[in-house]
């Protein structure tokens, strides 16, 4: 056994839950099959599929803390009767609050509809006075998305107003809320149910888990296919899919053949699997959320507990649990903007258990009063980086983050996070682009590259003036040099895409002639 403990800042990390006053009792979680976190949160509110007759509805109530009373006059005993955002005709399966509007809320239902909502915080005016009756609240948008159920709805991190929507018919379709007369762009290449969807932090590439048991990753504005895709978890059941912040990685997790309870690390490249972790045999469905603090957390439905692990060179290093003898059928985690640095919150859940919801915020110890820059690095801020129209027609910015200690907004750094190749070639000339060489025609499973256009840099201004002419020259040369690159990889690329079509239609029919034969 090693003498040496590994160096880290978040080895003490512990959970602390609220006091039951602090939190919601008289819940009524809905009893749909369909496997979602149930809850969702900005830092305003919390929606909460609910158990109601008479078609769909949620409850959206005020965000609880762990560290102070509910607004002042608000039970913490809901009662049997309040207000619920009401109209779908079926139960209600998902919910997403848009990240640069904290009033604003989607719902996705069984019955093919998106509605979009915004919630007035008069709406919660008088609540258990005497003589109070609940309104229910209106839709301000209603999107037909599909005669089929919508599983999925999740909000664009970087464009305003973009809406992604997974469908019974095995779709993602991804929505202007300007104009949702149609969708903007139809993805689809899956075989079976989509199990979860998620952006990266530029929103330029979006990954898929599927009940066909394949990982799917797709350049939302490229085209109607993946761009890649790969082998994910053995089993069949509730796999779950997390980007890993500014790194090239996700993070999934599901079920292997024996059934064993597994989180894994795949680099998106080539999807290859980087790491793969057993946790346990245990049935419920493991939810993950990353924090930028390059910490994983890990809730099992039908747990007590909520693991935590530390990622660092392509490992997963646990940290603690936080254990409860209450277990959760749902969770979400809080925006970071919204955490508590006085308290040195670094992350902060709101559980649902059976019949209520608590917060649980997760706290580095430090003695210090001052704000600790080590443990909270920028947030993605309220502040969109693009219009929907700007980021259909293609255009691509870095998110707006936001500094926990004054404030301050400003955009990351230009670097935006594409599928690169496993193994990236080195330009033959000293440019920026990305470069790789073009594939043969024999290699199908040749490495998908997304390719990043930058102008190419101005050159090192020489101190000599009459070499001045000369150095405009090889400038030029660069650019076209560097333009016929950017050509050749775009061609490659389709090139790639195309191989990877033909040979999944191959397989598929080779399994259909298998069935057959089996016949």
């Amino acid at each position: 056994m090693s003498r040496f403990v590994r160096a880290s800042k978040y080895r003490h990390v512990f959970g602390q839950q609220g006091k039951k006053e602090y939190g919601f009792d008289n819940v009524k979680v809905t009893n749909s099959a369909w496997d979602t976190n149930v809850i969702s949160a900005s830092n305003r509110y919390v929606s909460l599929n609910w158990n109601s007759s008479g078609g769909g509805a949620f409850a959206i109530l005020p965000l609880p803390s762990p560290f102070a009373p509910l607004p002042t006059g608000f039970p913490s005993k809901l009662p049997d009767l309040l207000p619920l955002a009401r109209s779908h005709t079926a139960p209600v399966l998902d919910t997403d609050w848009s990240p640069f509007n904290d009033s604003v809320v989607a719902s996705a239902g069984e019955d093919g509809k998106v509605l979009i909502w915004k919630v007035e915080s008069s709406v919660f005016d008088g609540w258990g006075s005497d003589g109070w009756e609940p309104q229910d609240l209106d839709p301000v948008a209603r999107i037909d998305v599909s005669p089929r159920r919508v599983g999925h709805a999740l909000f664009h991190p970087t464009a305003n107003n973009v809406l992604a929507t997974s469908t019974g018919d095995h779709v993602v379709k991804l929505w202007d809320l300007a104009n949702p007369e149609s969708p903007k762009s139809v993805l689809g290449g899956h075989g079976d149910a989509i199990q979860s969807l998620t952006f990266n932090p530029w929103g330029n590439v979006l990954v898929t888990t599927c009940r066909d048991r394949k990982i799917r990753m797709f350049d939302p504005r490229a085209g109607n296919d993946p761009v890649r895709v790969g082998e994910g978890h053995g089993g069949i059941k509730g796999a779950r899919v997390v980007w890993m912040g500014d790194k090239d990685r996700i993070a999934t997790t599901g079920f292997s053949k024996m059934s064993d309870r597994q989180a894994a690390i795949w680099e998106t490249g080539g999807l290859s699997n980087v790491k793969t972790l057993t946790i346990d045999q245990t049935s419920g469905v493991l939810m993950p959320f990353w924090t930028d603090n390059n910490i994983l957390f890990l809730a099992g439905k039908g747990d007590g507990n909520i693991r935590y692990y530390e990622y660092e060179n392509d490992n997963l290093f646990p940290l603690a649990e936080y254990k409860s003898s209450e277990p959760q059928r749902g969770m979400c985690f809080l925006p970071r903007r919204g955490l508590s640095v006085s308290d040195c919150e670094i992350a902060r859940a709101l559980k649902v258990a059976a019949n209520s919801i608590e917060a649980i915020a997760f706290i580095v110890p430090r003695k210090s009063d001052s704000f600790q820059s080590d443990i909270y690095p920028p947030a993605p801020s309220a502040e969109p980086a693009l219009s929907a129209a700007e980021f259909f027609s293609g255009k691509t910015a870095p998110p707006k983050l936001v500094s926990l200690d004054d404030g301050s907004i400003f955009a990351a750094a230009a670097n935006p996070i594409s599928v690169p190749s496993p193994a990236p070639a080195s330009a033959p000339t000293p440019t920026r682009t990305s470069t790789a060489p073009t594939p043969a025609p024999a290699a199908p499973a040749a490495p998908i590259i997304v390719v990043r256009e930058e102008p190419a840099p101005a050159p090192t201004p020489v101190r000599a003036e009459p070499v001045r002419a000369s150095s405009d020259d090889a400038n030029a040369a660069l650019k076209e040099e560097n333009a016929r690159l950017a050509a050749e990889l775009r061609d490659a690329r389709a090139q790639i895409r195309n191989l990877e079509l033909q040979v999944e239609t191959v397989r598929a029919n080779a399994r259909k002639a298998a069935a057959l034969l089996d016949s």
